[in-house]
């Protein structure tokens, strides 16, 4: 799959979108529809609110697509878009309160799900399921870096905190998935003589 901040459109096709031409927007929406899906999905973490965002965002991209400079290729600036409906998510009261309803309340020193007794053997690890063990805002953070390539200065600026939130952040985010990839039987033990 492209990166979505590769992915470019031709400009007739925009401008042919930008009049309302439905055969345009259908060509955009099939170019930039998967690699925005899957951003959202693995910054989200959720299913169902990865697809409301995703909605969201797409909607966002047609209605200020005569807005876009070409100073970038459009997929950049989508995943500009697709980021920024992300992380109102994650900040969004109304999902910390679904949450705690839910029982499945998301902190920062949550403790990590491990799978069961058998380690994961490196040709069958599930990303998917060790990024779901990080609270959402470590999950997005490293996503951001690891991923998408955002600096933290770039990352700093999206969650309007410091460069030092972003590098912690990362370290945590780091240590936790390395404690989850980690095989049970090779941690070091401790004996007292």
């Amino acid at each position: 799959m492209t990166r979505l901040v590769e992915i470019t459109v031709p400009d007739e096709v925009r401008r042919r979108a930008c009049a309302g031409e439905e055969g345009a927007r259908q060509l955009i929406y099939a170019a930039v529809a998967p690699a925005t899906f899957a951003l959202i999905r693995r910054v989200v973490g959720n299913r169902s609110a990865s697809e409301d965002v995703f909605q969201d965002t797409m909607m966002i991209l047609f209605e200020r697509l005569t807005e876009f400079r070409q100073e970038a290729p459009l997929g950049a600036w989508l995943r500009q878009i697709a980021i920024s409906r992300c992380l109102m998510h994650l900040r969004s009261p109304w999902r910390r309160v679904r949450q705690c309803l839910e029982g499945v309340l998301e902190g920062e020193a949550g403790a990590a799900v491990r799978p069961a007794t058998n380690p994961v053997p490196p040709e069958t690890i599930d990303i998917e399921r060790a990024l779901a063990t990080l609270a959402p805002t470590a999950r997005a953070v490293i996503w951001m870096y690891e991923v998408e390539g955002y600096s933290h200065a770039e990352i700093a600026a999206a969650f309007g905190r410091s460069v030092s939130f972003s590098k912690s952040q990362l370290a945590r985010a780091h240590l936790k998935l390395r404690a989850w990839f980690e095989p049970q039987g090779s941690r070091p033990t401790c004996t007292l003589s």
